[in-house]
This record gives C-alpha cells, sequence and structure tokens, in this order.
C-alpha cells in the first residue's frame, strides 16, 4: 500500500475476528431466543411492561451483551438520529461540546446547528493540545469524537483518546460516533470504555431507517421512556429484521476489506496508467482513494456508471450496495483538500472483487484517452 496516509487508516478486523463476532452475535441470540422463538417475526406496540414491542427490547439485550455495554436503545434517524437523541439528552441549547477541529460530517453538523451547540475545537491528533485543553476546559458539557476519520490527515487513536479524557475528565460523558466501524473494527466506542456509542443498522445490511445507542443504562432507559409513542418505535419485526441482517456483516465486511487493500497493492503496482497516486483512507467506509494524473474524476465518474459501477451511495454500505461503487471523495475530505474534486475518486469495492473494479476502471480510461 502506497505509504501516503498510512498511519490514518484504521486497523480493521480479521476473517478470523469477525467469524468470532459473529459467533458471538449468535450466541447471545440464543440466550435470549428459545424455543423456536427466533422464528416469530416481531411483534408491535407499546408492551405494557417495557412501553416498546417486546421483541425490540429483546434484540436491544442481544445487542448489548454482543458489545458488551450497559444497555441499548433502537431508535429512528439511523446513525443520525441515533447522535441527535443521545446529544439531546446530555445537552441544552447554548451548552459546548469538545469536538475535533475537521470538517465534521454533514448531518453532525447540522445536529450542532438545530441544538444549537457551541463548540470547543481541539485537535485531537495532539496528545499534549488535548490534554491541555482538557484541564483548562471549563465550559464543555459531553466530548463527542467520530471513530472514522473526518480528514485525510487524520491519526488519533481512538482507544487513547477515551483513556485519555476518562483519566483527566472524568466528567466529561464521552459520546462516539461509531459508523462505518461498528462490527469492521477491532473494537467500538462503549468497549473502549466510551459513555455512549452510535451507529446506524442501515450500515450493517439491516433494513433502512434504524439507529442504534449503546452505553449507560440510566440515560438509556431515560430515552425509553421520553420516546413514548407508538410511531416512535422501531417495531418488533424490525428489530427482529435488524439483528437477522447484522449477523452476516462482520464477516462480509472483512472480506470487502480484503478486496479494498487488495485493490489499492495492485493500483499501487501501477497495473493501470494515468494515476498518480493511490491510497486507503476510512473515509467514512474504508475506500481506495485515487489521484489522477489529469484533472477528469468526474468524466470517470460519470462513464464508470456505464461499465457497470454505482456512481452515488444509498447508505455507503447497504444491504442494497453489492456492486463496486465509484464516485467523489467525501464532502468532508474536500472541504479540506478541495483539489481532490477535479483529481480525486474514491472506489469501495463492496462485494466485487479488486478484479472487477480494475476492469471498469481499464475501460473508463482507455475510452477517456481515445476522446
Amino acid at each position: 500500500m502506497s505509504k501516503k496516509y498510512e498511519q490514518s487508516v484504521l486497523q480493521n478486523m480479521s476473517l478470523e475476528e469477525a467469524k468470532q463476532l459473529q459467533f458471538r452475535l449468535i450466541d447471545e441470540i440464543t440466550k435470549e431466543f428459545v424455543n423456536n422463538e427466533f422464528f416469530q417475526v416481531g411483534d408491535v406496540g407499546l408492551h405494557p411492561e417495557y412501553k416498546r414491542p417486546l421483541t425490540t427490547a429483546r434484540v436491544e439485550k442481544v445487542l448489548a451483551n454482543t458489545f458488551h455495554s450497559e444497555a441499548c436503545a433502537l431508535v429512528r434517524g439511523s446513525g443520525t438520529g441515533a447522535i441527535r437523541i443521545v446529544l439531546s439528552m446530555l445537552l441544552n441549547a447554548g451548552d459546548t461540546c469538545m469536538v475535533h477541529s475537521a470538517p465534521v460530517y454533514m448531518t453532525t453538523k447540522e445536529t450542532f446547528r438545530l441544538m444549537g451547540l457551541k463548540q470547543n475545537l481541539v485537535d485531537f491528533n495532539d496528545r499534549k493540545e488535548l490534554l491541555k485543553a482538557l484541564q483548562n476546559d471549563k465550559e464543555s458539557k459531553a466530548f463527542y469524537v467520530q471513530h472514522a476519520r473526518q480528514q485525510l490527515t487524520d491519526t488519533y487513536d481512538l482507544q487513547e483518546v477515551i483513556s485519555l479524557v476518562k483519566e483527566v475528565r472524568p466528567d466529561l460523558p464521552i459520546v462516539v460516533d461509531d459508523n462505518y466501524c461498528a462490527m469492521k473494527m477491532r473494537g467500538i466506542g462503549v468497549e473502549y470504555s466510551a459513555d455512549f456509542s452510535t451507529f446506524s443498522g442501515f450500515k450493517l445490511l439491516g433494513p433502512e431507517g434504524i439507529g442504534v445507542i449503546l452505553g449507560k443504562k440510566e440515560l438509556i432507559e431515560q430515552i425509553h421512556a421520553r420516546n413514548y409513542s407508538g410511531g416512535g418505535q422501531v417495531q418488533g419485526f424490525e428489530a427482529h429484521e435488524l439483528v437477522r441482517s447484522m449477523t452476516f456483516a462482520p464477516v462480509m465486511l472483512a472480506i470487502q476489506n480484503e478486496q479494498v487493500e487488495n485493490l489499492c497493492e495492485r493500483l499501487d503496482n501501477g497495473e493501470l496508467k494515468g494515476i498518480k497516486a493511490v491510497y486507503i483512507t476510512n473515509s467514512q467506509s474504508k475506500n481506495v482513494i485515487v489521484e489522477l494524473e489529469q484533472p477528469i474524476a468526474n468524466q470517470v465518474i460519470d462513464r464508470a456508471a456505464k461499465y457497470g459501477a454505482a456512481t452515488y451511495p444509498v447508505g455507503a454500505e447497504s444491504r442494497y450496495e453489492l456492486i463496486p461503487m465509484v464516485y467523489r471523495v467525501s464532502g468532508s475530505f474536500l472541504e479540506s483538500q478541495p483539489e481532490l474534486k477535479d483529481y480525486g475518486i474514491r472506489i469501495n469495492p463492496m462485494k466485487s472483487s479488486s478484479s472487477t473494479v480494475i476492469r471498469i476502471l481499464k475501460d473508463v480510461l482507455e475510452e477517456l484517452t481515445k476522446e
């Protein structure tokens, strides 16, 4: 792999580790669903005891145990909704939250705007700066950190960041956006002692619109209590579909990671002409970034569709995204490196092989060269 930005790449689980996570999830399912109950796909409505569908409550227990968390809440609004709900429980309008000084994911930026939150911007890549900020901070009411990279130059280690915050400011609740990292990386925020982890079930092959919150039981019980509305519930059949789908995610994502690394290696070894640089980033999902020699990124993306690639996302790893994706570099990355708009393309093999991606790119580049 190209050495460029190598330090910023997060370490995915191996295939064997992914298998063990799948087995752990199934083990927890068998503890909760007995006597063939798992073949009953779920109820609807406000169960008298749980004030939400019974199956939803049981799936939440399965997920909490799988991720070694005190409790879990399934909520509407996917990952964005999960983040928004947790922050709304911890912060009031006008409160300050400590965040990384880098372009933030667009929907998270909107959450901060809607809630009227102030941001205490700190460079999480600089441990000394972060330590100083934690020691001197008098305003922040929460600490928010994104697991996936916000910019190409990010190098902070999530586990080390959480450990430092816990050591210096144990009063500061830590919220981790684990989107694009849950069931991929060797651990998520709550497994590294963060107070809360949030992510989208849609990015783990699940149905649309379900967000997952893992963390402290007391606050999650408050989330359940405040969401006392039948229409606001994740219904039992949806929760059941989510956990069924998530079972397949770890191994499939580990295979996908294998092909990401293989594609990067092949392109870095010069298999195609017209490429200036190639490297892996965790720009949202783990991708290969290709920097072209000519400013033809938009043309390459447009033509890739003709040869079978997807050129826009659905959920950037949803159940619909099986074919390889060739599309623009993420908005937050473009904000930090605008030159990639004309020269950079982002590639995720999804469930294809690196050979399929290279065939598509070869046909596109040859066609553009002839013009």
